[in-house]
């Protein structure tokens, strides 16, 4: 049980087991790109809104020059009127426009919450964008309770399955990516309990 240390590196990615129900995070692949002793945060990859990301923009009068049929997604439970951009290096110059602002999470990927920055990059998006809305977050030594209790598994950071189009095999993606089948997993219903899956 001592071999997790509370210093758990970032980022990495949380892909929840199947007995993790709850319909936030149920199959969920969180990208964490925060922990400290005090939580820990991420967003999660795997959830796109029903929501635009144009429809968004348009009620905050700002220009969006991407495919009109782009999703926000749901980050997390968390803040959820608060929105974090999360996109990939573009040009040099329109980097430089957000340095400043923007936080590199990984090697050519950033993080921006400023408005300013948002009316830059949604003008012309670089190929990799997201919209989030909310984030996941855990109180200190909460994430750590939950991997140790086998909510979570942690698996590499694959920059393909950040901006992945489609959702829908980013959990299986991710679980083998980290040396898992999805199949070999027990499975849980919401009207069992562990016992009954025995």
């Amino acid at each position: 049980m001592d071999s997790l240390p509370n210093d758990l590196e970032v980022p990495t990615l949380l892909m929840a087991t199947p007995q993790v129900l709850d319909p936030f995070f149920q199959r969920s692949v969180v990208l964490l790109l925060g922990h400290t002793s005090e939580g820990s945060f991420g967003f999660n990859l795997n959830r796109p809104t029903t929501v635009s990301v144009a429809e968004i923009l348009e009620g905050m009068e700002i220009p969006w020059g991407g495919d009109l049929e782009i999703a926000a997604y749901f980050g997390g439970p968390v803040q959820p009127q608060m929105g974090t951009i999360l996109f990939e290096k573009a040009s040099k110059t329109q980097l430089d426009d957000v340095e400043e602002t923007s936080t590199e999470v990984r090697p050519g990927i950033w993080m921006t919450q400023h408005i300013d920055d948002l009316t830059l990059l949604a003008g012309t998006p670089p190929p990799g964008f997201r919209l989030y809305l909310g984030y996941a977050g855990w109180g200190g030594g909460q994430l750590i309770d939950e991997i140790l209790r086998n909510d979570w598994i942690l698996g590499p950071v694959i920059d393909e399955l950040i901006f992945s189009a489609d959702s829908e095999p980013v959990w299986e993606l991710a679980m083998r990516a980290a040396g898992v089948d999805p199949t070999t997993l027990p499975s849980w219903t919401p009207d069992g309990d562990e016992e009954d899956t025995n």
